[in-house]
């Protein structure tokens, strides 16, 4: 059985530690976050994790490459894990705010519906709902469907009023 030095320890637990922050940011704590919670701090969750991951794992590769026993030798490896933590810090904290302030399209709203085309996959009766299948934000969407008058299943039809989020009145195409 070989025997783990304490230094090398030390460096695995500050490294798991920084996995563990990272999963916590992952799944959207800011506990770590300083000042305002939308301004970028001087040290943000994702920043925090990158480092004390990079500063452990890496400060344990050295330690153990070095056999470090002594405490300069473990000052070495701590000195190497440094050098490893602080770009990746710098990574992760521009990675992250990069992932937060990516321009996105608007949510579909049921006002989009309105125009849509589609395609009538059950009947639509006069007195009830039927259903069609609309393409929104160029997505498929199936929808409850009313009319003013019978349409037949493979008829192509386009939304003239949005009723509901999940239903529509239709009219052919």
């Amino acid at each position: 059985m070989q025997v783990v030095a304490t230094g090398t320890l030390i460096f695995l637990l500050i490294g798991a530690a920084g996995v563990g922050v990272l999963v916590l940011a992952l799944i959207g704590t800011e506990l770590l976050h300083f000042g305002h919670v939308n301004v970028d701090g001087p040290a943000s969750t994702e920043a925090v994790a990158g480092f004390a991951g990079a500063f452990g794992f890496g400060g344990a590769i050295v330690n153990e490459l070095l056999g470090a026993r002594t405490p300069g030798m473990i000052a070495g490896a701590a000195a190497a894990g440094l050098v490893a933590a602080v770009p990746t810090a710098w990574l992760a904290a521009r990675l992250s705010r990069a992932a937060r302030n990516m321009r996105t399209d608007p949510t579909p709203t049921r006002n989009d519906l309105v125009g849509a085309l589609g395609l009538v996959v059950t009947p639509v009766p006069v007195d009830g709902y039927g259903e069609v299948r609309v393409r929104v934000a160029g997505q498929p969407v199936k929808l409850n469907a009313r009319a003013d008058k019978p349409i037949p299943v493979g008829a192509q039809v386009f939304v003239v009023q949005a009723l509901s989020e999940t239903s529509v009145h239709v009219e052919t195409y």
